[in-house]
């Protein structure tokens, strides 16, 4: 456990200045995001692209193809937020069986998407392992644009593969801040259940 723990200690302290960049990004879009401010974006921006470049280093492809999504998403967020247009909200819910089986075939089919790919077009030593956490993510971010409460399964799902993930690759500040994110979709997921318990009273 000793020498564990010495080895983490010594990977936080060699980390690249671009990792801690992102990850202090990171970190700050998420306080902003909680405080529903519009410069969340520009932090989020700034953490995806510098991540992408830790990602390329360490040769996470499919999570960088993951962080394309999550940037195209952050551009038109921040675009539709500062032209002052209002989306209407869905309430949230449970998902249905045909949004399981959507679910199931984003998780499988992106699975083995990524695994193809990552195993004929890259030099990835893990293109299981990232294949699993990319696909995964994906489905709980259909998830959440739909607003049912099952995308905090989904994205804890990709979490706690991720971490360890991450750990093996030397990116511990990553590992950390997705340890972070695990522990806050654990409150997501509650948080949604109170709200869904509030709008059944309400009659949504």
């Amino acid at each position: 456990m000793e020498e564990i723990i010495d080895n983490i200690v010594h990977g936080f302290l060699q980390t690249s200045w671009l990792e801690r960049f992102s990850v202090v990004c990171g970190i700050i879009q998420v306080l902003l995001s909680k405080n529903n401010k519009v410069s969340t974006y520009f932090f989020g921006i700034l953490s995806i692209l510098s991540g992408m470049l830790v990602l390329f280093s360490a040769g996470l492809y499919a999570e960088i193809v993951l962080n394309i999504y999550y940037l195209i998403m952050s551009i038109y967020g921040w675009y539709f937020w500062l032209s002052n247009k209002e989306a209407a909200q869905q309430p949230i819910s449970t998902s249905n069986r045909r949004e399981w089986t959507i679910v199931l075939s984003i998780v499988f089919g992106g699975f083995l998407l990524f695994y193809l790919l990552l195993n004929k077009l890259t030099d990835s030593d893990v293109p299981i392992w990232d294949a699993w956490v990319t696909s995964t993510a994906w489905a709980g971010m259909w998830l959440l644009a739909k607003r049912k409460i099952e995308n905090w399964i989904l994205l804890n799902i990709s979490n706690l593969f991720a971490i360890p993930l991450l750990i093996h690759k030397d990116l511990y500040l990553f590992a950390a801040l997705t340890t972070f994110l695990f522990i806050v979709a654990i409150f997501g997921f509650f948080n949604w259940k109170r709200i869904m318990k509030s709008q059944e009273l309400k009659g949504i």
